[in-house]
C-alpha cells in the first residue's frame, strides 16, 4: 500500500484492456452536442435582451384624406326620364361636361315657354303695382287738397266769426245808447207833464215828447234784437265751423282708408310678384337640371339608371364618379382596448393588398415592403362594427405609397409603440398585459395604460 517494497500488491490494467470503461467514455458527438446547447442557450438568453418594437395591429382599407376625394354619387335633382348618355363607364370627365340628359315628366312643366309666360304674369303685376302706386299718390294729393279746402273754409268763418264778434260789441254799444236815449226820453217827457200841469208848455210839447220815447224804446228793442241776431249768427258760424271741420273729417278719414286699401292691395301684388319671381327662376333653374353635369374632374364608374326612357325620381342615384385628383389615406378600424395606445401623430407602417413585403413585427427596421403612415385623426364615436376608425395620411418623411394604389383596396396597420426586451414581451403576452406606450410629450415618460 504504502509501495516500500518492491513487490507489487495491485496492478491495475490497461484501460485498452476494461470494455465497461470504453462504453462509459462520452463520445465525441455528444460533446458537440452539449456544446451547441450551450452556444443555443447563450443566444437564446442574448435574444431575450434584445430591444422589442410594441405594436397594435388592425385591417383597414385605403380611402381619401379629404371627403370630397372620395368616391361620390351623383343624384337627380329632379323627376324626369333619361333621353340620352353623353359618356360611359370608365370615361374621363372634366368639371361641367355633361354625363346624361333629362326629359320632363310632370305635367306642370310641359309647357316650353312657361318661364316666358310666368315673366309676363310677373310684368302684370308690376304693372298693378304702379297702378296701386298711382292711385295712392292721387288718394295722397286728394287727402292734401281736402285738408287745405278745410283750411280754406275755417279761415273763411273765422272771419265770419271775428265780424259778428266785432257786430255783437257794436250791438250791445247800441242796446247802451238806446238805453240812455230812453232814459233822456223818459225825463224830458216828466219835465214836460210837469211843465204842462203848470201851463207852461204846450200840450203839443208833451206829444212829442211821449213820441221821442216811443222812437227810443223801439230803437232799444231793435238793438237788442240786433244783438240776439248777432248772437245766433255767431252760434251759427261755429256750428258750420263744427260741421266743416267733421265733414271734410270724413272725407278725409274716407280717403285715408281708401289710400291704406290701396296700400294693401300694392302690398298684395307686390307678395304675388315676389311669388310670381320664384316661380320663374325655380323653372327656369329647373331647366338647367335637365342636364346632369360633372362636379369635378374625375372618372365615370358606375352607371346606376342605364336604360334609355328609364324614369327616375328626385334624389335618386344616377352615375358613380371618382375623382381625378386625390390624396390617399387610410382608414383602420382599431379594439376599443387599442384606443388609449393612439392617438395623433403616432407612426404607423402598412401593408398594403398586391404589394409583397415582409414584416417582422418586433424587429420594424428590419421589415421590408411597408409603408410609413401618421395618425390624423381619430373618431369620437365608436363604429357600427365595434371598433374606432382612424384616418391615417402618408409619412411625408418616408417613401411615397405607390402610385397605382387606389380607394377602396385593402390594408393592414401596424401602429409602432415603444422598445421593450423580448423577455418583458413575452411576460406581457402571456399574463394577458396591454401594450406599453410613450407619450408625444415627453419621451422619456412611461405611461400606464388604464385596465
Amino acid at each position: 500500500m504504502l509501495n516500500l517494497s518492491d513487490n507489487q500488491s495491485f496492478v491495475f490494467p490497461e484501460t485498452t484492456e476494461v470494455k465497461a470503461y470504453a462504453k462509459a467514455k462520452l463520445p465525441a458527438w455528444l460533446r458537440s452536442v452539449r456544446l451547441i446547447m450551450l452556444v443555443l442557450l447563450a443566444i437564446f438568453l442574448v435574444f431575450m435582451f434584445l430591444p422589442w418594437t410594441q405594436n397594435v395591429r388592425a385591417d383597414g382599407k385605403v380611402t381619401t384624406l379629404r371627403p370630397e376625394q372620395r368616391p361620390q354619387t351623383i343624384h337627380a335633382t329632379i323627376s324626369g326620364r333619361i333621353e340620352h348618355w353623353y359618356v360611359m363607364e370608365g370615361q374621363a370627365v372634366k368639371r361641367g361636361d355633361t354625363i346624361v340628359y333629362l326629359s320632363e315628366v310632370k305635367s306642370d312643366y310641359f309647357d316650353p315657354q312657361l318661364v316666358d309666360r310666368v315673366g309676363n304674369q310677373v310684368d302684370a303685376k308690376k304693372g298693378s303695382m304702379e297702378a296701386y302706386q298711382q292711385k295712392a299718390g292721387a288718394l295722397n294729393d286728394q287727402i292734401d287738397a281736402m285738408k287745405r279746402e278745410l283750411e280754406s273754409k275755417t279761415n273763411q268763418i273765422y272771419r265770419k266769426i271775428d265780424q259778428v264778434m266785432l257786430k255783437i260789441e257794436s250791438d250791445s254799444l247800441k242796446i247802451v245808447q238806446a238805453n240812455i236815449d230812453l232814459q233822456v226820453a223818459r225825463r224830458q217827457l216828466d219835465g214836460a207833464k210837469n211843465l204842462y200841469d203848470k201851463g207852461l208848455k204846450p200840450l203839443t210839447d208833451v206829444e212829442e215828447k211821449r213820441m221821442k220815447l216811443q222812437e227810443c224804446e223801439t230803437k232799444l228793442v231793435a238793438a237788442k234784437n240786433q244783438f240776439d241776431a248777432s248772437r245766433n249768427d255767431m252760434a251759427i258760424y261755429q256750428t258750420e265751423l263744427r260741421l266743416v271741420k267733421n265733414e271734410t273729417a270724413n272725407k278725409v278719414a274716407k280717403a285715408q282708408s281708401d289710400l291704406y286699401s290701396t296700400v294693401g292691395d300694392r302690398f298684395d301684388a307686390m307678395s304675388s310678384m315676389n311669388k310670381l319671381q320664384i316661380e320663374r327662376e325655380n323653372y327656369a333653374r329647373r331647366s338647367a337640371f335637365y342636364y346632369i353635369v360633372a362636379p369635378q374632374d374625375g372618372y365615370v364608374v358606375k352607371a346606376m339608371k342605364p336604360g334609355i326612357g328609364e324614369i327616375i325620381k328626385e334624389g335618386d342615384p344616377v352615375v358613380s364618379i371618382q375623382p381625378a385628383d386625390y390624396q390617399l389615406a387610410v382608414e383602420m378600424y382599431v379594439k376599443p382596448i387599442d384606443l388609449p395606445l393612439l392617438s395623433a401623430g403616432r407612426k404607423v407602417r402598412f401593408i398594403f393588398d398586391g404589394w409583397p413585403a415582409f414584416f417582422f413585427s418586433g424587429w420594424p427596421g428590419v421589415s421590408t415592403g411597408t409603408f410609413g403612415g401618421e395618425i390624423i385623426a381619430i373618431d369620437r364615436n365608436i363604429s357600427a362594427n365595434g371598433k374606432f376608425r382612424v384616418l391615417v395620411a402618408p409619412d411625408p418623411h418616408e417613401q411615397a405609397w405607390p402610385q397605382a394604389l387606389l380607394p377602396g383596396g385593402g390594408a393592414k396597420g401596424i401602429s409602432l409603440l415603444n422598445d421593450v426586451p423580448v423577455w418583458y414581451e413575452l411576460w406581457r403576452m402571456l399574463n394577458g398585459f396591454p401594450p406599453d406606450f410613450y407619450s408625444n410629450a415627453s419621451g422619456d415618460t412611461k405611461n400606464e395604460v388604464s385596465k
